[in-house]
């Protein structure tokens, strides 16, 4: 029998990728060093592909050629760090990522000159599914958009003073429509 703690863990874990899971909104990675209780933090990033990556980069230095990896192709492209100090295995895994993340934006700006629209995978607050995510302030090139959206919603609106109409109490003969 499951108990709750693990069930809930299983859920923020990528149904894909390995060492990587969701948290708050965004995509953490760490991996555990072999033969040993500690873990080596990779970091926090925006997809979950940058952080799998970094976790190939941490699984390659720390465990070698035994290593199951997210993107086995990618196997020549990753920086290798100095030693197997956390800090350098930190630092080739920032590397690794930020090169994923920005294959992957290049990518988007090439669909959107051809016209598709941007759609990412996100995970949602609980981290137990994704959703479509289209994000408009890279969209429209308008950094800031939802917050000036939102400062806007907190201006009340101009007065509008208008001439009394025909209706009005000033422009009636002592008639009532209730009079009738």
């Amino acid at each position: 029998m499951e108990t709750d703690a693990g069930l809930i863990s299983r859920r923020k874990k990528h149904p894909f990728y390995r060492g990587i899971r969701c948290r708050s909104g965004k995509w953490v990675s760490e991996i555990r060093e072999p033969k040993k209780t500690t873990r080596v933090w990779l970091g926090t990033y925006s997809t979950p592909e940058m952080a799998a990556a970094a976790y190939d980069v941490a699984a390659l230095a720390l465990k070698g050629g035994e290593a199951v990896l997210n993107f086995p192709e990618s196997i020549g492209s990753y920086p290798l760090p100095v030693s197997s100090s956390a800090a350098h295995i930190r630092t080739a895994a920032a590397k690794a990522a930020a090169t994923v993340g920005a294959a992957a934006a290049a990518a988007v700006n090439a669909a959107m000159k051809g016209g598709e629209k941007k759609e990412e995978k996100v995970c949602d607050g609980a981290g137990s599914s994704a959703v479509e995510f289209v994000d408009e302030e890279e969209l429209l090139n308008m950094p800031g958009l939802l917050e000036d959206m939102a400062k806007g919603m907190m201006v009340a609106p101009p007065w509008m003073g208008c001439p009394p109409s025909d209706d009005s109490p000033e422009n009636s003969d002592g008639e009532s429509l209730w009079s009738y």
